[in-house]
């Protein structure tokens, strides 16, 4: 099974750079302005959820109907034509993330009403307060699917959101049926998954959740949300109704007892959080070394140890003379002495210390007299740095610091990191190690979290897919 989930993360890679590939043509030019132009339009608009949706909505479908029009797309099949959608909404929403999602006053009070009731509620719930029945009890399972919803935060496009909530319910749903059949008993139903559910949300208690399906019911797209994926949605967002509304009755419990309960829970709540407050002052006490205490401790490890040499190993031209190089091994040499400087400045920054630097005169790198930033790939913030740190990087050049090639849309950086070009959420099977698909799977990968725009080329590139753990299936 892990070998059919690699192969099909790769034909999900494969997709995505096919996307890639038709957009970096000459005669995608006009696609490309006009999905720069729309970002920098939209970005410019006070937030205002309903205006926001209808706006993305009716973009999305516009430009799917060009790229049906378009030769680019000529005697492609149907699976093509949505994976190109797929990838347009996926870059749309990376790009506009941080715009529109939890956007609203609204959602961030329900957000933490939500979140602070599952907080209580979790500490003393038990399946039978919502009539689980004992034939489907088995909490270490439901870890499987309570760690697939947590997952929901660590990615941006409003599909990979969805797929934590279908992976978490598809385990649910084979956890049931597989209880069921050992029992002798008849399929689970409707009132047999919805209580699971429930119980699972308030254990798993993600942060935003509010905010998240919002944000999917919003922006994806509105012809793909729909069959079993707007099932399961719909089965979410009862969830969540549930849970804000919770009460003694709900709980099965009496008016004293479900008080008495909350009223513990507060209070074990506030005292692990004194607790944690109290570590975490302790901790701001403790003395940063400095600079040169962490060189002199390193050395006097290396010095102490046996076979220092094979320490060096990986670092070939540390015994190198000039005349040993040549032209091939510059690129090697000038990426990592981009690595060295980035991680230098960073660690001398963190610690607060003065950062040497010494430049020949007339040595500026690409950039500089420019004054940009670039980006430096991989990282999940978007790191501008100066642009004689970046020589390029995130400017077309296709240079990665973490020695990952980078993909870009019309030079905007989309390589590495949590989303575009990395690994995407997996439509995982039950401990029975039953696969599920869902009918709405179809092949591309996350995408990035923040990019750079500047040209007008996109180019793909080889993407680090160890940055998200667990293994992926096509969708």
């Amino acid at each position: 099974m892990e070998n059919s989930e690699a192969s099909i993360s790769s034909t999900a890679t494969r997709t995505w750079h096919d996307f890639l590939e038709r957009m970096r043509q000459p005669s995608a030019t006009e696609f490309v302005k006009s999905i720069k132009s729309f970002i920098v339009s939209f970005s410019n608009n006070a937030p205002d959820p309903e205006r926001d949706s209808a706006s993305i909505q009716e973009f999305l479908g516009n430009m799917e109907a060009a790229f049906r029009a378009h030769p680019l797309w000529a005697g492609r099949t149907e699976e093509e034509l949505d994976n190109a959608g797929e990838g347009l909404e996926k870059y749309i929403m990376t790009k506009l993330f941080n715009r529109v999602f939890a956007s609203h006053p609204d959602d961030i009070k329900i957000d933490n009403e939500l979140h602070q009731k599952s907080a209580l509620i979790q500490q003393f719930i038990r399946p039978e307060h919502l009539e689980i029945r004992q034939i489907y009890e088995n909490e270490t399972s439901w870890l499987l699917a309570q760690k697939e919803l947590q997952k929901i935060n660590v990615y941006k496009s409003p599909r990979d959101k969805l797929a934590c909530i279908l992976n978490c319910c598809k385990i649910i749903s084979n956890l049931l049926l597989n209880a069921a059949i050992n029992a002798n008993q008849n399929p689970p139903g409707a009132d047999d998954f919805l209580p699971v559910l429930i119980y699972i949300t308030i254990k798993a208690n993600p942060p935003q959740l509010h905010s998240n399906l919002s944000y999917i019911q919003r922006y994806r797209c509105k012809s793909r949300l729909v069959g079993e994926s707007a099932y399961i949605f719909t089965n979410m967002l009862s969830a969540e109704s549930f849970i804000l509304s919770i009460n003694a009755e709900s709980l099965s419990m009496n008016e004293t007892e479900f008080t008495k309960n909350m009223e513990s829970a507060q209070l074990i709540s506030g005292l692990s959080s004194e607790t944690q407050s109290e570590t975490v002052s302790n901790s701001k006490l403790k003395e940063v070394p400095s600079v040169s205490d962490l060189e002199n401790k390193g050395a006097a490890v290396i010095v102490a140890e046996e076979n220092v040499s094979e320490k060096f190993d990986n670092f070939p031209y540390l015994y190198s003379k000039a005349e040993d190089l040549t032209i091939g091994n510059v690129e090697e040499l000038l990426n990592g002495y981009k690595q060295l400087v980035f991680k230098y400045v960073c660690l001398a920054k963190g610690l607060g210390v003065p950062v040497w630097w010494h430049q020949a005169q007339g040595t500026r790198t690409g950039g500089e007299a420019a004054g940009d930033l670039g980006k430096i790939d991989g990282d999940e913030e978007g790191l501008g740095v100066p642009a004689r740190l970046s020589a390029e990087i995130g400017g077309g050049s296709g240079v990665a610091l973490e020695g990952k090639e980078s993909m870009e849309l019309n030079g905007d950086d989309v390589g590495g990191g949590k989303e575009l070009g990395g690994p995407e959420p997996p439509l995982e099977s039950s401990e029975a190690g039953i696969a599920v698909h869902s009918p709405e799977a179809k092949g591309d990968v996350v995408v990035d979290d923040e990019q750079k725009v500047e040209d007008v080329r996109v180019e793909g590139g080889r993407n680090d897919e160890s940055t998200v753990a667990g293994k992926y299936m096509e969708r």
